[in-house]
């Protein structure tokens, strides 16, 4: 099969009478795509940033609906948009809650298991460390080097500039990331236990750097809600193919 990378030969071009079955894109730019007449039978799209756009289907903005039904699937998830620090309290408890048992019903044997690429369990949670250390303790807190070494850099950081020294090379045990989890899990908890209206209203820079963005601290702790929900529809998705 072959693989098309780091290419921008198909923008503007048109299909016809085409054949894209099973084919995969990942890391792509899809915006804009027009598709008329066509065969959309098992179609699977998966998007992070589905939220932040339209996706029309039939004349039809499916984008509410999906929201709709996963904040179903997922009870608490309505809460990572709360602009209250009641509201980021009680989603960080149902995220969390809805963590725990995830993580405790997955046996040994799936916890470093692989769908086509994806992360696994285990690297998931090592990313969310990274999401907390990030939005916390970068964003909101201001830590010159905020960053634990275990943490799982995102696709692509290399190429922004990100200084990659900070990781450690060699995969961590479990226990040693299921220690550091809890760690930066009772970090938000203690932070939002304390966090006032006022607190919530003032401006940071973003952690990542670039852009004109300069987030809240309710911004900071909204993004690692989102990371925290996004990843766990991913990993509960994995895991029940694996099963």
């Amino acid at each position: 099969m072959t693989t098309y990378s780091d290419t921008k030969e198909f923008e503007g071009a048109t299909f016809v009478k085409s054949s894209f079955k099973g084919a995969t894109l990942r890391f792509s730019d899809v915006s804009g795509v027009t598709m008329r007449s066509v065969d959309v039978d098992g179609l699977d799209i998966d998007s992070h940033d589905l939220f932040f756009g339209s996706l029309m289907v039939n004349g039809v903005d499916v984008v509410p609906l999906v929201d709709a039904e996963l904040n179903r699937q997922f009870p608490g998830r309505e809460l990572q948009k709360a602009q209250t620090p009641d509201g980021l309290r009680e989603g960080w408890v149902a995220v969390q809650a809805a963590w725990q048992t995830t993580v405790a019903d997955t046996p040994p044997s799936l916890v470093d298991a692989h769908v086509e690429g994806e992360w696994s369990l285990a690297q998931t949670l090592r990313h969310l460390i990274l999401a907390t250390d990030a939005w916390l303790r970068g964003g909101i807190l201001r830590i010159p080097q905020p960053f634990h070494e275990i943490g799982q850099i995102f696709t692509g950081a290399g190429e922004m500039g990100f200084d990659l020294s900070i990781f450690r090379i060699e995969a961590p045990a479990y226990e040693e990331i299921l220690a550091v989890r809890a760690e930066r899990q009772q970090l938000v908890t203690d932070f939002l236990a304390t966090t006032t209206a006022e607190l919530l209203a003032e401006v940071r820079e973003n952690p990542w750097g670039g852009g004109d963005w300069h987030p809240t601290v309710g911004d900071c702790l909204r993004v690692i809600l989102e990371e925290e929900w996004a990843h766990l529809r991913y990993v509960r998705r994995d895991l029940a193919r694996l099963r």
